[in-house]
């Protein structure tokens, strides 16, 4: 779901964890009730707390940039048209199109500029978006953000669903927001500093959070909020 203001979480991890599999996602589990008895019930509540993760790259980046329209339906049919048009969806293969095959996309012009700036960082070397599964989150941020177009909630999704990094949590996302208001009862939705104060005592399995509050978002109000498929 895109947010309004996105900024990444206040605090260091205490250590790296990487999210790889269903295991990494019970283990953090059980650390956050530990950490934070409240969230207990939310995970009785929440039920399966989806794993989704992508392979590192720019297909992934690219699939998270696409995905920030008005509809998934849409953002299905523009990715149709991208992968019928290049085959496997690179940066080598994008930056290699001619000047208007956003139109052909059904792009917006500003996203495919921001496509375009960040397949020709990867061509170019400026940027490696596989080794930022490794960086520590706050570095990986400041990278990724660094691409002119690249907003802190685009970058916490690509650390989260295709880097596995396991301390993200973005504090902008509408859903995440009003997930955890109403876990919490608060009688207004969180804004981002005060959810960054509250999602601190779950590091360093705060994107475990993140997809505990999206799971339980989605159980109650029976819409998926998850910003990757």
């Amino acid at each position: 779901m895109l947010s309004s203001a996105t900024n990444f979480t206040e605090g260091p991890s205490d250590a790296m964890h990487i999210i790889r599999d269903e295991d990494d996602i019970r283990q953090g589990l059980a650390a956050l009730v530990e950490l934070d008895p409240r969230l207990r019930q939310i995970v009785l509540e929440a039920g399966p707390v989806p794993l989704r993760l992508r392979e590192p790259g720019f297909e992934g980046l690219a699939h998270i940039i696409v995905s920030q329209v008005v509809s998934r339906a849409s953002a299905d049919a523009i990715w149709g048209r991208m992968m019928a048009r290049l085959g496997r969806v690179t940066a080598e293969a994008y930056a290699g199109q001619e000047p208007d095959a956003w139109r052909v996309f059904g792009l917006s012009r500003i996203k495919a500029d921001t496509l375009a700036r960040v397949a020709d960082a990867v061509v170019e070397g400026r940027i490696d978006l596989h080794s930022l599964s490794t960086e520590h989150p706050e570095k990986a941020l400041s990278e990724l953000t660094s691409i002119k177009g690249i907003g802190p909630w685009t970058a916490e999704v690509y650390l989260m669903f295709c880097g596995g990094h396991a301390d993200v949590f973005p504090v902008g996302d509408v859903a995440l927001q009003a997930a955890v208001g109403m876990a919490f009862g608060h009688e207004v939705r969180p804004l981002p500093k005060l959810l960054a104060r509250e999602a601190a005592v779950w590091a360093p399995w705060r994107s475990v959070a993140a997809r505990l509050f999206w799971a339980y978002y989605a159980v109650k109000t029976r819409r998926d909020a998850l910003p990757i498929d």
